[in-house]
């Protein structure tokens, strides 16, 4: 329940700071597979979804290690307060501006809220998982994900953050390639 609550929290901040709550087209779709289009980032899920899936795996394992002697649920609730916080962070003009200016993402104007609300639920389900997946089955799934991801839509998790903290020209290219 304190993982839900968090969780709404952060769609009122997120509408509070006059996000959108849905796609501009003024629908929504399951699953939008176009990564380079005005649509991006603002169905309930997209090519992203699998990075939300994988801060999951990352913050059970930190979270493991830190407070591991806490409960598993609380332990949940403080990833969904980390993601959260960040859904709120990733659509302000700072980070948004970043992206556009760094990475392939010329067209990014953030996430609707609805993105933002099922990105915090793959990253729940992220959790979940690793919490209940042996660690190395959790670590191959992680590098076949960002395996795929690289080769499908040439981005990943790893890209990502790569490029928003210190972009590099030749990963630039590529993935604009």
């Amino acid at each position: 329940m304190a993982a839900l609550a968090v969780t709404a929290v952060a769609v009122l901040v997120l509408l509070a700071m006059g996000r959108t709550p849905i796609c501009r087209c003024g629908y929504v779709k399951f699953w939008h597979g176009i990564v380079y289009s005005s649509e991006n980032s603002q169905h309930l899920t997209d090519w992203y979804s699998f990075s939300h899936v994988l801060h999951g795996f990352a913050f059970y394992g930190l979270l493991w290690l830190a407070a591991r002697r806490w409960s598993t649920g609380a332990r949940m609730v403080v990833a969904v307060v980390i993601e959260s916080a960040w859904e709120i962070l990733e659509n302000t003009p700072f980070i948004i501006n970043r992206y556009r200016e760094v990475t392939i993402s010329l067209d990014y104007f953030g996430d609707s809220v609805i993105n933002s609300g099922m990105d915090i639920v793959a990253m729940a389900a992220g959790f979940v998982l690793a919490a209940r997946l042996p660690v190395w089955a959790t670590i191959a799934l992680a590098i076949a994900t960002e395996m795929a991801l690289a080769y499908w839509i040439r981005d990943n998790l790893t890209l990502n953050i790569l490029m928003l903290i210190y972009p590099v020209d030749v990963v630039r290219e590529w993935q604009g390639g």
